[in-house]
């Protein structure tokens, strides 16, 4: 199968979990035989625009004509099988969708949050959340709190777009991947067509390192932001040192606009330790060492790759109970789900998935058998390809329809 896949990178200041799910997708594709091609922008890049060119990228984000005229002669040159579609903001734009349509290729996109119903994608605004505009066509409310970098002029070309671009995602896209089950009943409430919905979880590799003992700390592995639960975490963690403590320090690693705060919090305490970025090598370590791995978001995950990255590597995870995780969680087996947003549910939880050293291995391994089973790559690659086919199909079946309908 011949695929070109269309994304946008994130900065590389902050890591991007869609970057690595998309770099993985390629590798895992080309590894399996099948002829991949990529197409990308990089957000890096902006910083070396001259003054004007940085002054037109917000208007580039609702449909950006260079990029359509270049996709639509790459595809036309290359005659790839399907286009696998991934982040198109902020250089890339909806254009996509239209050189997908003048060549005749069939699009497929994965929705790694919830962009095509909120403009900041998160469904999240001033600590919990947020559905206002879930169902609306001009995203007015989103411009009117200003939930992007908390701007209301930063706000206008993602709102722009999604109003202007709805339909044209709705009817040029052959397939949708949304990455939990979560997400999709969220997108079909919303009005998104539902046969074009497809669940297609993230797969996560093998992490060539597994728990071998009890562990030796809770991790948290993130963005360091308030939607992330980090300060939720922080009231925790102290309400349980106030008790005692449970024998292993909190490990943070990550960056953030709340790293100072996290700093100095940390500052001087023996039961907490802020780490900052860690590459891949040091995440898998740092992972294969926890007793658990937390993940108390405030905001609705459409996946939790953290979570599944833990049952790879054999560690239960504490998270909370909404959105993807609880497809993630099987609470009690795997892992705990604690009440999202109260740090009492959470310091418990904690408490009680490192008070009980067999019960937690029980756990892990539960975890590792269901990451087998659900989010391996094998399983991953199989659901992939299945879709690709199905896009591919579709398209063939419409072509024959057409030509038939014109005899």
């Amino acid at each position: 199968m011949h695929v070109l896949v269309v994304h946008n990178r994130y900065s590389s200041a902050q890591p991007s979990g869609e970057n690595r799910v998309v770099d993985q997708e390629v590798g895992l594709l080309r590894a399996a035989g099948h002829r991949v091609g990529v197409f990308e922008r990089r957000s890096d890049d902006i910083a070396g625009r001259s003054l004007l060119g940085k002054a037109a990228v917000p208007l580039l984000v609702p449909w950006n004509p260079a990029v359509r005229r270049e996709l639509t002669a790459r595809l036309r040159s290359d005659r790839p099988d399907v286009v696998h579609i991934h982040n198109v903001f902020p250089l890339l734009s909806p254009a996509v969708l239209a050189a997908c349509a003048e060549a005749g290729v069939p699009a497929v996109a994965t929705l790694h949050n919830y962009t095509q119903v909120c403009p900041p994608g998160t469904l999240h605004r001033d600590g919990r959340s947020c559905t206002e505009c879930v169902g609306t066509k001009a995203s007015l409310p989103a411009v009117r709190h200003g939930c992007y970098r908390n701007s209301r002029l930063a706000t206008v070309p993602l709102a722009v777009s999604l109003s202007a671009n709805r339909r044209r995602w709705w009817s040029g896209v052959a397939r949708f991947f949304c990455i939990s089950a979560a997400q999709r009943d969220v997108l079909v409430r919303s009005g998104m067509p539902p046969e074009r919905l497809a669940v297609k979880h993230n797969f996560v590799p093998e992490p060539g390192a597994r728990r071998a003992g009890a562990g030796e700390h809770v991790l948290f592995l993130g963005r360091l932001a308030e939607a992330k639960g980090v300060r939720l975490l922080m009231t925790a963690w102290d309400d349980i040192a106030a008790n005692g403590g449970v024998g292993v320090p909190l490990v943070l690693a990550g960056a953030g606009p709340l790293e100072r705060e996290v700093t100095a919090w940390a500052a001087g305490r023996d039961d907490v330790r802020h780490v900052g970025l860690l590459d891949q090598a040091q995440v898998r370590h740092a992972v294969a060492r926890s007793v658990a791995v937390v993940a108390p978001s405030m905001a609705l995950e459409t996946f939790g790759l953290v979570v599944a990255e833990a049952m790879a590597a054999g560690v239960p995870a504490v998270a909370a109970g909404h959105g993807a995780f609880v497809e993630l969680v099987e609470d009690g087996v795997t892992g705990l789900l604690h009440r999202p947003g109260e740090p009492g549910s959470l310091a418990s939880c904690l408490r009680r998935i490192t008070a009980e050293p067999d019960r937690n291995q029980e756990m892990g391994h539960a975890a590792r058998r269901r990451y087998e089973r659900r989010f391996s790559p094998a399983v991953g690659l199989e659901r992939l390809v299945d879709e690709y086919r199905t896009a591919i199909a579709g398209r063939t079946e419409a072509m024959g329809d057409g030509i038939n309908g014109g005899q």
